[in-house]
Protein backbone atom coordinates (compact mmCIF):
# COMPACT_ATOMS: atom_id res chain seq x y z
CA UNK A 1 0.00 0.00 0.00
CA UNK A 2 1.32 3.38 -0.73
CA UNK A 3 0.48 6.77 0.78
CA UNK A 4 -0.54 8.34 -2.55
CA UNK A 5 -3.55 5.89 -3.29
CA UNK A 6 -4.47 5.42 0.64
CA UNK A 7 -5.44 9.04 0.74
CA UNK A 8 -8.04 10.38 -1.11
CA UNK A 9 -10.36 13.50 -1.13
CA UNK A 10 -12.79 11.32 -3.32
CA UNK A 11 -16.29 11.72 -1.86
CA UNK A 12 -18.62 8.32 -2.02
CA UNK A 13 -21.80 8.96 -3.90
CA UNK A 14 -20.15 12.38 -5.22
CA UNK A 15 -17.08 11.01 -7.05
CA UNK A 16 -18.05 12.46 -10.54
CA UNK A 17 -17.19 15.98 -8.73
CA UNK A 18 -14.20 18.32 -8.74
CA UNK A 19 -12.63 19.39 -5.03
CA UNK A 20 -10.88 22.77 -4.87
CA UNK A 21 -7.42 21.85 -3.09
CA UNK A 22 -6.91 25.42 -2.70
CA UNK A 23 -9.52 25.98 -0.50
CA UNK A 24 -8.07 26.45 3.22
CA UNK A 25 -11.03 24.22 4.19
CA UNK A 26 -9.86 20.72 3.31
CA UNK A 27 -12.23 17.85 2.15
CA UNK A 28 -11.49 16.09 5.43
CA UNK A 29 -12.01 19.01 7.34
CA UNK A 30 -15.22 19.03 5.93
CA UNK A 31 -16.21 15.53 6.97
CA UNK A 32 -15.38 16.61 10.44
CA UNK A 33 -18.45 19.50 9.98
CA UNK A 34 -20.98 17.62 8.37
CA UNK A 35 -20.47 14.86 11.23
CA UNK A 36 -20.92 17.41 14.37
CA UNK A 37 -23.59 19.39 12.84
CA UNK A 38 -25.41 16.08 12.17
CA UNK A 39 -28.41 14.72 14.22
CA UNK A 40 -26.76 11.05 14.78
CA UNK A 41 -23.74 12.60 16.16
CA UNK A 42 -25.86 15.29 18.36
CA UNK A 43 -27.70 11.81 20.00
CA UNK A 44 -24.46 10.83 21.22
CA UNK A 45 -25.11 13.23 24.26
CA UNK A 46 -27.66 10.71 25.40
CA UNK A 47 -25.79 7.36 24.79
CA UNK A 48 -23.50 5.71 28.05
CA UNK A 49 -20.12 5.61 27.35
CA UNK A 50 -19.45 3.19 30.68
CA UNK A 51 -21.53 4.79 33.52
CA UNK A 52 -25.12 5.77 33.76
CA UNK A 53 -25.90 8.65 32.53
CA UNK A 54 -25.06 11.72 34.83
CA UNK A 55 -26.92 12.62 38.05
CA UNK A 56 -25.76 14.78 40.32
CA UNK A 57 -21.72 14.20 39.14
CA UNK A 58 -21.19 14.66 35.38
CA UNK A 59 -19.28 11.80 33.56
CA UNK A 60 -18.46 11.18 30.06
CA UNK A 61 -21.24 9.79 27.57
CA UNK A 62 -20.74 8.83 24.12
CA UNK A 63 -20.72 12.23 22.68
CA UNK A 64 -18.06 13.77 25.46
CA UNK A 65 -15.71 10.92 24.36
CA UNK A 66 -15.97 11.19 20.79
CA UNK A 67 -15.33 14.44 20.95
CA UNK A 68 -12.14 13.79 23.07
CA UNK A 69 -10.97 10.63 20.93
CA UNK A 70 -11.24 13.41 17.83
CA UNK A 71 -9.07 15.66 19.86
CA UNK A 72 -6.15 13.03 21.17
CA UNK A 73 -6.36 11.79 17.05
CA UNK A 74 -5.90 15.44 15.36
CA UNK A 75 -3.05 15.46 17.39
CA UNK A 76 -1.88 12.06 17.09
CA UNK A 77 -2.36 12.63 12.76
CA UNK A 78 -0.48 16.09 13.23
CA UNK A 79 2.74 14.73 15.02
CA UNK A 80 2.77 11.58 12.60
CA UNK A 81 1.96 13.72 9.59
CA UNK A 82 4.86 16.12 10.55
CA UNK A 83 7.26 13.14 11.16
CA UNK A 84 6.06 10.94 8.02
CA UNK A 85 6.51 14.41 5.78
CA UNK A 86 10.72 14.78 6.91
CA UNK A 87 11.21 11.33 5.79
CA UNK A 88 9.31 11.58 2.49
CA UNK A 89 9.82 15.43 1.04
CA UNK A 90 8.45 13.94 -1.87
CA UNK A 91 5.09 13.03 -0.69
CA UNK A 92 4.82 17.21 0.33
CA UNK A 93 2.10 17.77 -2.61
CA UNK A 94 -0.15 15.00 -1.25
CA UNK A 95 -2.35 15.02 1.60
CA UNK A 96 0.16 13.33 4.06
CA UNK A 97 -0.27 17.01 5.54
CA UNK A 98 -3.41 16.42 6.83
CA UNK A 99 -3.72 12.93 8.20
CA UNK A 100 -4.60 15.47 11.46
CA UNK A 101 -7.96 16.07 9.63
CA UNK A 102 -8.65 12.24 8.21
CA UNK A 103 -8.25 10.97 11.84
CA UNK A 104 -10.32 13.88 13.84
CA UNK A 105 -12.79 13.38 11.71
CA UNK A 106 -12.55 9.41 11.93
CA UNK A 107 -12.32 9.61 15.50
CA UNK A 108 -15.80 11.91 15.75
CA UNK A 109 -17.54 9.26 13.62
CA UNK A 110 -16.36 6.07 15.11
CA UNK A 111 -18.74 5.49 18.27
CA UNK A 112 -22.16 6.96 15.87
CA UNK A 113 -22.94 3.02 15.34
CA UNK A 114 -23.63 2.30 19.23
CA UNK A 115 -26.66 0.97 20.14
CA UNK A 116 -28.21 2.38 23.22
CA UNK A 117 -26.53 1.65 26.86
CA UNK A 118 -23.15 0.31 25.87
CA UNK A 119 -21.58 -2.61 25.17
CA UNK A 120 -25.03 -4.02 26.73
CA UNK A 121 -26.70 -2.80 23.99
CA UNK A 122 -24.61 -4.75 21.70
CA UNK A 123 -24.90 -8.14 23.52
CA UNK A 124 -28.53 -7.71 23.95
CA UNK A 125 -29.27 -7.39 20.10
CA UNK A 126 -26.93 -10.37 19.43
CA UNK A 127 -28.24 -12.81 21.70
CA UNK A 128 -31.95 -11.89 21.15
CA UNK A 129 -31.23 -13.73 17.84
CA UNK A 130 -28.28 -16.82 18.79
CA UNK A 131 -30.14 -17.60 21.66
CA UNK A 132 -33.60 -15.77 22.14
CA UNK A 133 -37.00 -15.49 20.28
CA UNK A 134 -35.21 -14.23 17.60
CA UNK A 135 -34.08 -18.12 16.47
CA UNK A 136 -37.32 -18.52 14.81
CA UNK A 137 -35.84 -16.54 11.98
CA UNK A 138 -32.71 -18.05 11.24
CA UNK A 139 -34.27 -20.42 8.18
CA UNK A 140 -35.13 -17.33 6.35
CA UNK A 141 -31.68 -15.80 6.40
CA UNK A 142 -28.45 -17.14 4.46
CA UNK A 143 -25.27 -18.25 6.65
CA UNK A 144 -24.43 -14.53 6.13
CA UNK A 145 -27.58 -12.49 7.16
CA UNK A 146 -27.73 -14.70 10.30
CA UNK A 147 -23.94 -13.99 11.18
CA UNK A 148 -25.02 -10.45 10.86
CA UNK A 149 -27.75 -10.25 13.39
CA UNK A 150 -25.85 -12.80 15.92
CA UNK A 151 -22.77 -11.16 15.75
CA UNK A 152 -23.96 -6.98 15.87
CA UNK A 153 -21.25 -4.69 16.34
CA UNK A 154 -21.36 -0.82 16.33
CA UNK A 155 -18.25 -1.21 14.51
CA UNK A 156 -20.40 -2.36 11.60
CA UNK A 157 -22.86 0.40 12.63
CA UNK A 158 -21.61 3.02 12.12
CA UNK A 159 -20.23 1.91 9.08
CA UNK A 160 -23.73 1.52 8.11
CA UNK A 161 -25.06 5.10 9.22
CA UNK A 162 -22.32 6.62 7.59
CA UNK A 163 -22.83 4.96 4.08
CA UNK A 164 -25.95 2.98 3.25
CA UNK A 165 -28.24 4.75 1.35
CA UNK A 166 -31.60 4.53 3.23
CA UNK A 167 -35.12 5.67 2.42
CA UNK A 168 -35.47 9.61 1.64
CA UNK A 169 -31.98 9.79 1.34
CA UNK A 170 -30.59 11.72 -1.96
CA UNK A 171 -27.04 10.77 -1.59
CA UNK A 172 -25.81 7.47 0.35
CA UNK A 173 -25.21 8.07 4.08
CA UNK A 174 -22.89 11.06 4.71
CA UNK A 175 -20.90 11.49 1.40
CA UNK A 176 -18.24 11.37 3.18
CA UNK A 177 -14.25 10.92 2.28
CA UNK A 178 -12.96 7.83 0.90
CA UNK A 179 -10.48 7.63 3.63
CA UNK A 180 -12.27 9.19 6.79
CA UNK A 181 -14.69 6.10 6.12
CA UNK A 182 -11.72 3.48 5.56
CA UNK A 183 -10.26 4.94 8.78
CA UNK A 184 -13.05 3.47 10.64
CA UNK A 185 -12.78 0.32 9.98
CA UNK A 186 -11.04 -1.43 12.86
CA UNK A 187 -11.97 -5.20 11.44
CA UNK A 188 -11.72 -5.16 7.82
CA UNK A 189 -13.71 -8.34 7.25
CA UNK A 190 -17.81 -9.25 7.10
CA UNK A 191 -19.27 -11.12 9.98
CA UNK A 192 -19.00 -14.57 8.37
CA UNK A 193 -15.08 -13.85 9.15
CA UNK A 194 -16.11 -12.47 13.06
CA UNK A 195 -13.44 -12.27 15.57
CA UNK A 196 -14.64 -12.73 19.16
CA UNK A 197 -17.87 -10.84 17.95
CA UNK A 198 -16.35 -7.88 16.15
CA UNK A 199 -16.40 -7.07 12.69
CA UNK A 200 -16.18 -4.48 10.15
CA UNK A 201 -19.14 -4.40 7.48
CA UNK A 202 -22.37 -6.01 7.07
CA UNK A 203 -23.33 -8.10 4.14
CA UNK A 204 -25.31 -5.32 3.14
CA UNK A 205 -22.45 -3.08 3.24
CA UNK A 206 -19.98 -5.51 1.46
CA UNK A 207 -19.70 -3.79 -1.89
CA UNK A 208 -19.40 -0.53 -0.89
CA UNK A 209 -16.48 -1.17 1.33
CA UNK A 210 -14.74 -3.36 -1.49
CA UNK A 211 -15.34 -0.34 -3.92
CA UNK A 212 -13.63 2.15 -1.41
CA UNK A 213 -10.98 -0.60 -0.82
CA UNK A 214 -10.10 -0.68 -4.06
CA UNK A 215 -9.68 2.75 -5.26
CA UNK A 216 -7.34 3.38 -2.05
CA UNK A 217 -5.75 0.37 -2.47
CA UNK A 218 -6.48 -1.55 0.22
CA UNK A 219 -5.27 -5.30 0.59
CA UNK A 220 -8.07 -7.96 1.53
CA UNK A 221 -8.56 -8.06 5.39
CA UNK A 222 -5.84 -5.42 6.29
CA UNK A 223 -6.40 -2.40 7.87
CA UNK A 224 -6.07 1.75 6.35
CA UNK A 225 -2.89 2.21 8.12
CA UNK A 226 -4.88 5.62 9.33
CA UNK A 227 -7.13 2.96 11.56
CA UNK A 228 -4.52 2.29 13.85
CA UNK A 229 -4.06 6.39 14.91
CA UNK A 230 -8.15 6.18 15.85
CA UNK A 231 -7.56 3.23 17.85
CA UNK A 232 -4.89 4.49 19.70
CA UNK A 233 -6.68 7.91 20.55
CA UNK A 234 -9.92 5.53 21.68
CA UNK A 235 -7.87 2.97 23.63
CA UNK A 236 -5.65 6.51 25.75
CA UNK A 237 -9.33 8.27 26.09
CA UNK A 238 -11.49 5.16 27.15
CA UNK A 239 -8.88 3.44 29.68
CA UNK A 240 -7.78 6.97 31.52
CA UNK A 241 -10.65 9.55 31.17
CA UNK A 242 -12.79 5.91 32.72
CA UNK A 243 -10.28 6.18 35.63
CA UNK A 244 -10.93 9.82 36.02
CA UNK A 245 -15.07 9.23 36.35
CA UNK A 246 -14.01 6.70 38.36
CA UNK A 247 -12.09 9.17 40.74
CA UNK A 248 -15.48 11.76 40.16
CA UNK A 249 -17.83 8.96 41.41
CA UNK A 250 -15.69 8.08 44.35
CA UNK A 251 -15.16 4.13 42.87
CA UNK A 252 -11.45 4.91 43.17
CA UNK A 253 -9.48 7.23 45.58
CA UNK A 254 -7.24 10.34 45.23
CA UNK A 255 -4.39 7.91 46.05
CA UNK A 256 -4.89 5.02 43.49
CA UNK A 257 -5.89 7.32 40.59
CA UNK A 258 -2.83 9.51 41.36
CA UNK A 259 -0.76 6.40 41.53
CA UNK A 260 -1.97 5.22 38.63
CA UNK A 261 -1.80 8.44 36.11
CA UNK A 262 1.99 8.93 37.73
CA UNK A 263 3.02 5.40 36.77
CA UNK A 264 2.96 6.67 32.80
CA UNK A 265 5.77 9.42 33.89
CA UNK A 266 9.43 8.28 33.21
CA UNK A 267 11.18 8.70 36.93
CA UNK A 268 13.13 11.48 35.80
CA UNK A 269 10.55 13.51 34.89
CA UNK A 270 8.34 12.39 37.55
CA UNK A 271 9.66 14.97 40.44
CA UNK A 272 8.48 17.85 38.01
CA UNK A 273 5.24 16.56 37.60
CA UNK A 274 5.04 16.18 41.39
CA UNK A 275 6.62 19.58 42.06
CA UNK A 276 3.45 21.52 39.70
CA UNK A 277 0.94 19.09 41.03
CA UNK A 278 1.62 20.31 44.67
CA UNK A 279 1.17 23.10 43.37
CA UNK A 280 -3.02 22.62 42.84
CA UNK A 281 -5.13 22.85 45.68
CA UNK A 282 -8.58 21.28 44.18
CA UNK A 283 -8.43 17.66 44.25
CA UNK A 284 -9.98 17.05 41.11
CA UNK A 285 -8.00 19.33 39.30
CA UNK A 286 -5.17 17.46 40.70
CA UNK A 287 -6.69 14.55 38.59
CA UNK A 288 -7.00 16.55 35.70
CA UNK A 289 -3.62 17.36 35.97
CA UNK A 290 -2.03 14.12 35.95
CA UNK A 291 -4.30 12.49 33.29
CA UNK A 292 -3.49 15.23 30.72
CA UNK A 293 0.31 14.31 31.67
CA UNK A 294 -0.82 10.71 31.30
CA UNK A 295 -2.33 11.65 27.91
CA UNK A 296 0.36 13.41 26.49
CA UNK A 297 3.22 10.50 27.36
CA UNK A 298 0.64 7.96 25.38
CA UNK A 299 0.19 10.06 22.19
CA UNK A 300 3.76 11.13 22.14
CA UNK A 301 5.35 7.37 22.36
CA UNK A 302 2.21 6.10 19.17
CA UNK A 303 3.14 8.20 17.23
CA UNK A 304 6.77 7.05 17.74
CA UNK A 305 5.63 3.65 17.47
CA UNK A 306 3.39 4.21 14.13
CA UNK A 307 6.82 6.42 12.47
CA UNK A 308 9.05 3.51 13.26
CA UNK A 309 6.59 0.88 12.40
CA UNK A 310 5.81 2.79 8.89
CA UNK A 311 6.75 -0.05 6.55
CA UNK A 312 5.38 -2.81 8.31
CA UNK A 313 2.13 -0.53 8.93
CA UNK A 314 1.75 -0.30 5.07
CA UNK A 315 2.71 -3.48 4.09
CA UNK A 316 -0.23 -5.41 6.14
CA UNK A 317 2.67 -7.21 8.58
CA UNK A 318 1.99 -5.03 11.69
CA UNK A 319 0.51 -7.00 14.42
CA UNK A 320 -1.61 -5.54 17.73
CA UNK A 321 -2.11 -2.44 18.55
CA UNK A 322 0.57 0.39 18.68
CA UNK A 323 -0.05 0.67 22.73
CA UNK A 324 1.03 -3.03 22.56
CA UNK A 325 4.48 -1.76 21.50
CA UNK A 326 4.76 0.94 23.22
CA UNK A 327 7.99 1.18 25.81
CA UNK A 328 7.84 -0.78 28.90
CA UNK A 329 6.72 1.84 31.05
CA UNK A 330 3.35 2.92 29.16
CA UNK A 331 2.99 -1.14 28.53
CA UNK A 332 2.87 -1.83 32.23
CA UNK A 333 1.34 1.54 33.19
CA UNK A 334 -1.79 0.52 30.88
CA UNK A 335 -2.35 -3.20 31.35
CA UNK A 336 -2.51 -1.50 35.21
CA UNK A 337 -5.13 0.79 34.85
CA UNK A 338 -6.92 -2.15 32.37
CA UNK A 339 -6.82 -4.11 35.39
CA UNK A 340 -8.17 -1.87 38.04
CA UNK A 341 -10.78 -1.18 35.36
CA UNK A 342 -12.14 -4.87 34.75
CA UNK A 343 -12.20 -5.50 38.75
CA UNK A 344 -13.27 -2.33 39.96
CA UNK A 345 -15.64 -0.08 37.50
CA UNK A 346 -16.51 -2.52 34.67
CA UNK A 347 -18.04 -4.96 37.28
CA UNK A 348 -18.74 -2.09 39.78
CA UNK A 349 -22.75 -2.13 40.70
CA UNK A 350 -23.83 0.84 38.58
CA UNK A 351 -21.97 -0.35 35.78
CA UNK A 352 -24.10 -3.37 36.38
CA UNK A 353 -27.08 -2.04 36.96
CA UNK A 354 -27.38 0.25 33.46
CA UNK A 355 -26.42 -2.73 31.96
CA UNK A 356 -29.46 -4.69 32.89
CA UNK A 357 -31.44 -2.68 32.39
CA UNK A 358 -30.51 -1.91 29.07
CA UNK A 359 -30.81 -5.70 27.94
CA UNK A 360 -33.89 -5.66 29.58
CA UNK A 361 -35.08 -2.85 27.35
CA UNK A 362 -33.07 -3.29 23.87
CA UNK A 363 -34.62 -6.77 24.25
CA UNK A 364 -38.09 -5.83 24.31
CA UNK A 365 -37.84 -3.25 21.65
CA UNK A 366 -36.34 -5.71 19.27
CA UNK A 367 -38.74 -8.58 19.72
CA UNK A 368 -41.97 -6.45 19.50
CA UNK A 369 -40.65 -4.33 16.19
CA UNK A 370 -39.40 -7.18 14.88
CA UNK A 371 -42.49 -9.21 15.13
CA UNK A 372 -44.22 -6.18 14.03
CA UNK A 373 -42.18 -6.20 10.68
CA UNK A 374 -42.75 -9.87 10.13
CA UNK A 375 -46.90 -9.27 10.62
CA UNK A 376 -47.61 -5.92 9.70
CA UNK A 377 -51.49 -6.35 9.33
CA UNK A 378 -51.70 -6.79 12.88
CA UNK A 379 -53.21 -4.10 15.03
CA UNK A 380 -51.09 -4.12 16.75
CA UNK A 381 -48.19 -4.40 14.73
CA UNK A 382 -49.55 -1.15 12.77
CA UNK A 383 -49.67 0.64 15.90
CA UNK A 384 -46.17 -0.21 16.43
CA UNK A 385 -45.07 0.80 12.94
CA UNK A 386 -46.20 4.23 13.17
CA UNK A 387 -43.32 5.21 15.59
CA UNK A 388 -40.58 3.87 13.20
CA UNK A 389 -39.24 6.67 10.66
CA UNK A 390 -40.24 6.47 7.22
CA UNK A 391 -36.28 6.11 6.26
CA UNK A 392 -36.54 2.53 7.89
CA UNK A 393 -38.08 0.08 5.45
CA UNK A 394 -39.50 -2.22 8.09
CA UNK A 395 -41.81 -3.34 4.91
CA UNK A 396 -39.32 -5.16 2.81
CA UNK A 397 -39.39 -7.55 0.90
CA UNK A 398 -37.58 -9.77 2.67
CA UNK A 399 -36.69 -10.85 6.18
CA UNK A 400 -33.19 -9.56 5.98
CA UNK A 401 -34.34 -6.31 5.11
CA UNK A 402 -36.84 -5.95 8.12
CA UNK A 403 -34.86 -7.27 10.76
CA UNK A 404 -31.68 -4.45 9.74
CA UNK A 405 -34.37 -2.20 9.14
CA UNK A 406 -35.86 -2.41 12.74
CA UNK A 407 -31.96 -2.71 14.06
CA UNK A 408 -30.42 0.76 12.30
CA UNK A 409 -34.37 2.27 14.26
CA UNK A 410 -33.47 1.15 17.76
CA UNK A 411 -29.53 0.89 17.24
CA UNK A 412 -30.55 4.64 16.98
CA UNK A 413 -32.25 5.45 19.72
CA UNK A 414 -30.82 7.42 22.51
CA UNK A 415 -30.54 5.69 26.10
CA UNK A 416 -33.93 7.81 27.35
CA UNK A 417 -35.87 7.62 24.04
CA UNK A 418 -34.96 3.51 24.26
CA UNK A 419 -36.62 3.70 28.13
CA UNK A 420 -39.82 5.90 27.32
CA UNK A 421 -40.83 4.02 24.77
CA UNK A 422 -40.24 0.92 26.86
CA UNK A 423 -42.38 2.51 29.65
CA UNK A 424 -45.01 3.60 27.37
CA UNK A 425 -45.49 -0.10 25.26
CA UNK A 426 -45.62 -1.77 28.95
CA UNK A 427 -48.10 0.80 29.91
CA UNK A 428 -46.25 2.01 32.58
CA UNK A 429 -45.93 6.17 31.25
CA UNK A 430 -49.18 7.62 29.71
CA UNK A 431 -48.64 10.87 27.90
CA UNK A 432 -50.89 13.68 29.82
CA UNK A 433 -53.17 15.29 27.54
Amino acid sequence: MNWEQLLSNKRLGQEYKHHNTKEERTEFKRDYDRLIFSAPFRRLQNKTQVFPLPGRIFVHNRLTHSLEVASVGRSLGDDTSRRLLERHPELHNTHLGEIGDIVQAACLAHDMGNPPFGHSGERAIATFFSEGPGMEYKSNLTRDEWADITHFDGNANAFRLLTHKFKGRRDGGFVLTYSTLASIIKYPFPSSKANKQKFGFFQDDADTYRKIADELGLVEGIRHPLVYLVEAADDICYEIMDIEDAHKLKILTTVETSNLLLSFIPEKRRDSVMSEYRQVEDVNELIVYLRSCAISELEHECVRVFVENEEAILNGKFEGTLIDHCNSLICDAYKKCEEVSYSKIYHSKDVVDIELAGYKIIRTLIELFTDAAMHPDKAYSKLLLNRVSSQYDVFGDDTYTKIMAVLDFVSGMTDVYALDLFRKINGESIPII
